[in-house]
């Protein structure tokens, strides 16, 4: 299928993570489809993974920026502007599960509120008369933490809920405009970042195959091709009359009866 991506302006951010990581896998399927990533993020990294895309012919750039600081991020946006002039999607994907739960500091919860929901605010509104130019689209990275709720996360789990609001506030907003606006929800999903925090338990390989059982389709975890499919085919106009929708892209592991869960 031909998700019309090509030669399409496409802002990722938390998009130069590790190889891997569901930014830079977003990234590189976007490359895939013929369109142009955009990779805004304060990792270094970022520069070379715009390079090798600039070297398969794809005009990309890397704007480095700290997400956490608004004034960074319209800087950023000036940037995308001078360069390209439109946005056709913007990709908020930035996200630290950073463990700032109910015994820490109010700067450390005012800075997990910064970067996983105020940066989202921030980059649509500073892209968004770009978006408007060309009825682009916008799709927030979302976790079944919002819904669920995990345990000494609040600033995480505060920022995802409240990015799952904004979602539904922006497809209010710009419905006039014929803008839509969605989540990608994300439950269990395999990423170098899990992989890194399964390392740190003492019992971690216990603990990863007690996860991996409860997720009910195929008993196995989210892969970021996947997630990033599905983050493809929500930008693209294969997708043009959805608007106001979390898609929750987990194997069924949050949503499903619990019954599926007998062994």
């Amino acid at each position: 299928m031909d998700l019309g991506l090509k030669n399409k302006i496409v802002v990722v951010t938390g998009a130069a993570g590790i190889k891997g990581s569901i930014g830079e896998t977003i990234v590189q399927s976007l490359a895939n489809e013929g369109a142009i990533p955009v990779i805004v993020d304060r990792n270094a990294r970022g520069f070379g993974y715009a390079e090798a895309l600039q070297n398969q012919g794809i005009d990309s750039i890397f704007v480095q920026t700290d997400l956490s600081d608004y004034k960074q991020i319209e800087r950023a946006a000036k940037t995308i502007e001078e360069k390209y002039g439109r946005v056709d999607a913007l990709i908020n994907n930035v996200g630290v599960n950073d463990g700032a739960g109910l015994d820490a500091s109010m700067d450390d919860f005012m800075y997990s509120l910064k970067l996983n929901m105020v940066s989202f605010f921030a980059m649509t509104k500073f892209c968004l008369p770009m978006i408007k130019k060309v009825k682009g689209n916008i799709l927030n990275i979302g976790s079944k933490v919002a819904l669920t709720g995990q345990g000494g996360t609040s600033g995480y789990a505060a920022s995802k809920g409240g990015v799952l609001g904004l979602t539904r506030e922006w497809a209010v907003d710009l419905i006039k405009d014929g803008i839509r606006s969605n989540a990608i929800i994300i439950a269990e999903s395999w990423t170098p970042a899990y992989d890194q925090w399964i390392k740190t338990l003492e019992n971690g390989e216990e603990k990863l195959e007690s996860i991996v059982k409860k997720i009910p389709l195929e008993n196995r975890m989210t892969t970021p091709e996947e997630i990033a499919d599905q983050c493809l085919f929500a930008i693209s106009e294969r997708s043009s009359h959805t608007t106001g929708q979390f898609i929750t892209v987990d194997g069924g592991y949050v949503h499903l009866d619990r019954s599926l869960l007998t062994e």
